[in-house]
């Protein structure tokens, strides 16, 4: 089976750290395969590309050797090219873990690249992938099925430059102040600001445009507390829901560093990232209250296709009794390991379902049609004819 990770993503740390967690894992049970594509998009692979010290010292490119995966092959793996003194072969890929986080691995563009080569792979397909990595189309499948998402402002990066104050009216009326921006298209905190006046907005949006041209501008919400909980589902499988936790920040909101480097080490040294902060689990709120966000997480999870597992969170007013979703993470943004070893189910176990469901998944797809003989072109016979348009 194969581990893909790095890529070419703001996120191409996060991906290796996650790839050789997910790897720990496997390889007591499985033929792993790590599959790294660089920063560049070249991919490589080895056996020893399952070292983080290979990383750490810039050697990836000697130690793996180029490949390629080709779509509609009649053997569903890796292709490495042969040179002068061997011929070319190819690594059988049963199933794949995607584990590179953010653009090109985490939006559904690797997902359909799986596709293409028929491969089963861990987590949500392409829709389910593409709408939960855009911020702003998932907040619109959300709405769809009637959940109060956090009150937003959409700002195209182009209109922005042609006429900022208009934009920046329109944020200040709709949304107000603190406020948290955000591209529509990133993750571990990424380019994220949070603006308490006119200056820091602009601040704060000049940043964010530098990652996408869709920037999405949220309230903050002041006297809320975070609650999040994880999704499990697939064909043919009724999702459950795994407890929920209150992330403990000891800042305003969590950086990229909050998030991966800070307190992200056991006493072992294995890095933890997420599993690493600070935590309420379970989340000391009612029963009530856990229902209506567990709820809302399976409605979420549906909402956008997803598949495999993935972290929902949302906000919650203790007082009003509100609840809030505020985005989901899915694979590889969130394997939430953490949240499960809470519910029953260790990181290894986990993974094994992931890996059923891909392969369920897959050959659910498999029974689906994809040909249809129209006569169309038997029809057509004319030198002359023109096309449909």
């Amino acid at each position: 089976m194969g581990v893909i990770f790095g890529g070419r993503s703001v996120e191409h740390d996060v991906s290796i750290v996650t790839a050789h967690q997910v790897m720990a894992q496997l390889e007591d049970d499985h033929d792993v395969v790590p599959i790294y594509v660089t920063r560049e998009g070249r991919w490589l692979t080895a056996p020893g590309l399952n070292d983080l010290e290979v990383y750490k010292a810039d050697r990836a490119a000697e130690v793996g050797e180029a490949c390629v995966l080709p779509a509609g092959s009649a053997q569903t793996g890796l292709m490495i090219p042969g040179g002068r003194l061997r011929g070319g072969r190819t690594i059988r890929l049963d199933v794949v873990i995607p584990a590179i986080h953010g653009t090109n691995g985490e939006d559904g563009t690797l997902q359909g690249t799986l596709e293409l080569a028929q491969i089963p792979y861990a987590g949500a397909g392409v829709v389910g992938s593409a709408v939960g990595f855009d911020k702003i189309a998932m907040k619109r499948a959300f709405e769809a099925v009637g959940l109060l998402t956090v009150p937003h402002v959409l700002v195209d990066a182009f209109r922005y430059d042609a006429d900022p104050g208009r934009a920046l009216d329109e944020i200040e009326r709709e949304i107000g102040y603190p406020t948290f921006v955000k591209p529509a298209r990133a993750g571990s905190s990424v380019g994220i600001e949070k603006a308490t006046d006119r200056a820091s907005l602009e601040r704060a949006l000049d940043v964010a445009r530098r990652y996408d041209f869709r920037i999405l501008v949220e309230r903050s919400m002041e006297g809320c507390v975070e609650i999040n909980c994880s999704v499990i589902g697939g064909p043919r499988r009724q999702p459950r829901v795994s407890v929920c936790e209150q992330p403990v920040a000891w800042e305003e909101f969590l950086t990229f560093s909050n998030k991966y480097i800070r307190g992200a080490k056991d006493g072992g040294g294995k890095q933890q990232g997420m599993a690493g902060q600070d935590r309420k689990i379970p989340a000391p709120i009612s029963d009530a209250l856990t229902k209506q966000v567990q709820d809302n997480a399976i409605k979420a999870f549906a909402a956008v296709d997803a598949a495999g597992v993935a972290r929902i969170d949302a906000f919650l007013n203790e007082e009003t009794g509100e609840t809030w979703v505020m985005e989901i993470n899915t694979v590889p943004g969130s394997f939430a390991f953490y949240l499960w070893e809470a519910s029953g189910l260790s990181f290894r176990d986990l993974l094994s379902e992931l890996i059923d469901i891909a392969l369920e998944t897959h050959r659910a797809r498999s029974e689906l049609l994809v040909t249809f003989d129209s006569g169309m072109l038997q029809a057509n016979t004319g030198s002359g004819s023109k096309a449909h348009g």
